[in-house]
């Protein structure tokens, strides 16, 4: 109904493919996210679940704050590869620190397959540092903010196929990311970013996030 156009977007933001635009994809098929849903009365039910803070607290603390919030929608892939994410770090778009009392929850809204780009993460790469981001120089392009770290393309990550309502929780200095979506469905997912309400806001100038 967001991509509709059924229920007023509010606050959130609609983010399209750029080869599905290409090829005059609409509605559903068009968009590859919806950010910034965190007050949508039906997501808010997701986002404010006790069983899902019990966990969150584990990382950030009792005093919880939601800093960013997504549906996941990752159409069918057009051909260009547009719909995989490169290698990344969620730090890197988050000005706030300490990156210790932050964390991701990303929920499966259906199965989610390596057919279909399921995360893919590299093991350990937590406890490292945060890493110089760009877009990448793919030949179908790139969608827009999807940054990646350079030169780890031809890492050996490790997949993580979910089950329906599966959820995980990882640090912001993961390195991670998505395949391609090689099927005719969709593969949706919800996910979002708690911090400690203690957090403070940095300075990026000089730094990695400047750019």
């Amino acid at each position: 109904d967001y991509c509709d156009g059924v229920i007023p977007k509010g606050g959130a933001t609609l983010m399209k493919d750029i080869s599905l635009l290409k090829k005059g994809a609409r509605g559903v098929y068009l968009y590859n996210k919806i950010q910034d849903i965190l007050f949508d009365e039906i997501f808010e039910k997701y986002f404010f679940h006790s069983q899902l803070l019990d966990y969150v607290s584990c990382f950030t603390g009792p005093n919880i704050r939601a800093m960013h919030s997504m549906l996941i929608n990752k159409p069918p892939d057009s051909g260009a590869l547009t719909s995989r994410h490169p290698l990344h770090q969620d730090l890197y778009y988050f000005p706030f620190r300490p990156a210790d009392h932050i964390v991701a929850a990303w929920t499966a809204m259906e199965p989610v397959t390596t057919s279909n780009g399921c995360l893919v993460v590299l093991p350990g790469t937590h406890k490292g540092e945060l890493l110089q981001h760009d877009y990448p120089s793919w030949e179908g392009g790139v969608n827009k903010a999807y940054h990646g770290i350079q030169g780890c393309d031809d890492y050996e990550t490790v997949p993580l196929p979910m089950d329906k309502g599966d959820t995980v929780f990882f640090h912001p200095l993961l390195i991670h990311g998505s395949g391609i979506n090689k099927t005719p469905g969709f593969r949706k997912a919800i996910s979002c970013h708690y911090s400690t309400s203690d957090c403070k806001y940095i300075d990026v100038y000089g730094t990695v996030q400047e750019k």
